[in-house]
């Protein structure tokens, strides 16, 4: 048996906890580029193990508008609204086995079985494995890569079995039972065969349903001549296969962001789809960010299509700043939304009501128990405008009416609450008067 030492080396500052920049909204990584999410609930929480996307450093190397990621960083969270970032857990300098900078940190895994932490994670061509005693490290690296295992974005199954599968990416999907210390393949990796054709098809994510297995993956289409992925899946009643095709998870990204990368994961009764898009950088897709949405099944265990939304999952606090410009759904015309700051993109959006009988929803909102008695608003306006706050519905009781100055910078504005409201409500914000008001965020106490 081939020995695994673990590297010296090892990530202590990677329990260091910051909150900021974290939204309940799409996407939900606000403060850096997050990719191809695995997520995993570990500790009664949701773990996420993304890939992280950088500009290429000068003088690395590394090529020129292409996908550039270096380390990886753990986020968490225990209601899908308030995301914990646990800092970097692995750096392409700290791989003992890796000889050279290639920026190729692709889609990382991470499971627990017998009390260990493995995360998974392709550089090089190889995969690696770094362990810990808790999901968010201290990680240390294994001086060795997995042995017969190349390829990218590996998955690994725990079958209710005790079984062990990794799957991996690259020139299609293969699969390979695992030894019980998980870091080393009984027979080596065989190819899936059966999947659909033509086009590129990774970034597998595999998981076990109703004594279902499916596997999940993006596959390259050309639709009305626009080549990207979307997501599919096949399903088996063996882990090694044979798989049968059966649907689409989600279509082609609308934005025209080419890749798509995901996970698929079940929390407290309900299951939900991370995937990423480019939102943050519109004009380069090679920078891209998490998103989160629901994700539901049909009797008969088929997956329902999932249509990517703003507003995400989760319920805010009302008492948080609530990105009312990620939004439920909006009136048909007049309603449009932007950068704050076109040179920085992580500032988020802004909407916009533009004339007469214009309204904006967001959906799920947290009042509490204790009523709550003001809003502030951050807006502004070239007109002018009054607006009004409305509970679950365009014609809903008025929360409360603002009105907001000719200013064309942001101000922060107050009002009363003419209504008391207790628990989760939707809002509404609607502007009646043919104005123009910019709205970024609502805020109650």
């Amino acid at each position: 048996m081939k020995s695994y030492k673990l590297s010296l080396l090892a990530f202590s500052f990677s329990g260091l906890l910051f909150i900021n920049n974290t939204f309940a909204t799409n996407p939900i990584i606000m403060d850096q580029f997050t990719a191809d999410p695995t997520a995993r609930v570990f500790e009664g929480k949701i773990y996420l193990y993304p890939s992280h996307d950088i500009p290429v450093p000068p003088g690395s190397g590394a090529r020129a508008n292409w996908f550039c990621m270096e380390d990886y960083h753990a986020f968490s969270s225990e209601n899908l609204s308030d995301w914990t970032d646990h800092e970097v857990i692995c750096n392409q300098t700290n791989v003992p086995w890796l000889n050279r900078k290639g920026y190729d940190m692709w889609a990382p895994d991470c499971v627990f079985k017998n009390g260990t932490y493995y995360f998974y994670f392709p550089v090089g061509g190889r995969i690696g494995v770094a362990t810990s005693e808790k999901p968010y490290g201290p990680w240390k690296i294994l001086d060795q890569p997995v042995a017969g295992a190349r390829g990218i974005d590996p998955c690994v199954l725990l079958d209710d079995d005790g079984a062990s599968y990794l799957f991996t990416g690259g020139g299609g999907i293969s699969v390979g039972k695992l030894k019980d210390n998980l870091l080393e393949l009984e027979n080596g990796l065989q190819r899936v065969a059966n999947l659909p054709q033509p086009g590129l098809i990774e970034g597998p994510f595999a998981f076990k349903r109703n004594g279902t297995y499916y596997l999940t993956y993006p596959h390259a289409v050309t639709i009305n001549g626009h080549q990207g992925e979307r997501l599919e899946y096949s399903i088996s009643t063996n882990a090694m296969g044979p798989y049968k095709w059966v649907g689409i998870i989600t279509d082609q990204n609308e934005s025209g962001c080419w890749t798509e990368h995901h996970s698929i994961v079940q929390y407290k009764d309900q299951w939900y789809l991370f995937y990423h898009d480019k939102q943050l950088s519109p004009n380069f897709d090679k920078n891209r960010s998490v998103r989160v949405d629901y994700l539901n099944f049909n009797d008969d265990g088929t997956i329902q299509k999932v249509i990517p939304t703003l507003r995400g999952v989760g319920i805010v606090d009302a008492k948080s700043k609530i990105q009312i410009d990620r939004y439920s759904a909006i009136s048909k015309e007049g309603v449009s939304d932007s950068f704050l700051d076109e040179t920085n993109t992580f500032e988020g959006w802004k909407i916009s009501l533009n004339g007469k009988d214009t309204w904006v929803q967001f959906d799920r909102v947290d009042f509490g128990k204790n009523g709550l008695k003001s809003v502030n608003v951050r807006s502004a306006s070239s007109t002018g405008g009054l607006i009004e706050i409305r509970l679950d519905k365009t014609d809903g009781p008025v929360l409360a009416q603002v009105k907001i100055g000719k200013v064309s910078e942001w101000k922060v504005i107050k009002a009363k609450l003419q209504t008391v409201p207790t628990g989760v409500h939707d809002l509404v914000v609607t502007q009646n008067e043919n104005n123009n008001v910019d709205l970024d965020w609502l805020s109650f106490e």
